[in-house]
């Protein structure tokens, strides 16, 4: 983001803010708790901007300027140093990258945090989205968690990497779209706009030219150069057991988790796919799959 080109009243409004959080962060850090001597005639308990630069590891005026909010030249790795100093939560440290006009890293995983980096609780959502199914795929569309559901639904078992992979390669499977041209196009649609969105990542065309070489189907609808996205709609199958099944779907991106995406899927109003997927349910035993990821 280049701050030289906001209006004045918005730099106005951002030099106002930066300098507010700063201050406030350092008034929350006694000198004690960092090994800094607490006397001197403090009119205030927290750090001193001087304090704040020399523990950082940055110039004085440096670190006053990027206080006052002035237009100066920021790195990733100087604004991890002083959110470091001043103890920053994850959620702080990305406010701090904004303010300063750079766009925050992907953020850790939390403590909480299972297989592949994914809390715990987010896999917990999944598998309470019971009896619908639901999935979570990593930005290169690896599947991460899968419930009960989507395995009974759609098929995804142990064999199963890879969302596009599985569409275009996979064998016999128990559901397949109802307009499978359609749905493929969609697909592939997708996922060049989510190559576009990570020009730096080669894996994106590594696995295009590897699905080229083993699907025709892929190949074609890939040489099309068709891009589109859906965050929502519907979903038509026909399942050997269950018989037709419709699904609103939506899609929801996960900042916390940044290209990770939930799929949800709800049976459709004015359809008896709702019924349907109960007997389904009924005859499924619950089984534990760990999804993997490849590398």
């Amino acid at each position: 983001m280049d701050i030289s080109r906001l209006p004045a009243e918005a730099r106005q409004r951002r030099r106002a803010e930066i300098r507010a959080f700063l201050r406030s962060r350092r008034a929350r850090i006694t000198p004690a708790e960092v090994g800094m001597p607490t006397g001197g005639g403090r009119r205030t308990s927290g750090l001193r901007r001087e304090e704040v630069a020399v523990l950082a590891g940055v110039g004085v005026s440096w670190y006053t300027w990027l206080e006052q909010g002035r237009e100066i030249n920021v790195s990733g790795e100087v604004l991890d140093a002083v959110a470091r100093v001043l103890r920053l939560e994850p959620a702080e440290r990305a406010h701090l990258y904004l303010l300063a006009g750079l766009n925050p890293p992907p953020a850790d995983a939390g403590p909480d945090a299972g297989p592949g980096g994914v809390p715990d609780a987010l896999r917990r959502v999944v598998d309470g989205w019971l009896p619908r199914p639901a999935y979570l795929i990593d930005r290169h569309w690896n599947f991460v968690a899968v419930n009960d559901a989507a395995r009974a639904v759609f098929g995804y078992g142990a064999g199963d990497h890879n969302c596009l992979v599985s569409f275009f390669t996979r064998g016999p499977v128990p559901a397949s779209p109802c307009h499978w041209q359609d749905a493929a196009r969609a697909l592939v649609g997708q996922f060049r706009a989510d190559a576009a969105r990570y020009p730096d990542d080669p894996w994106f065309g590594r696995l295009a030219a590897d699905m080229c070489a083993a699907s025709p189907a892929f190949a074609e609808l890939w040489a099309e150069h068709q891009v589109g996205s859906a965050a929502q709609g519907l979903k038509a199958l026909r399942h050997d057991t269950a018989g037709e099944l419709v699904f609103e779907y939506t899609t929801l991106p996960l900042p916390d988790l940044p290209g990770h995406r939930l799929m949800l899927y709800t049976p459709a109003p004015g359809s008896d796919t709702g019924d349907r997927l109960a007997r389904l349910m009924e005859t499924v035993r619950p089984v534990t799959v760990e999804v993997g990821v490849r590398p």
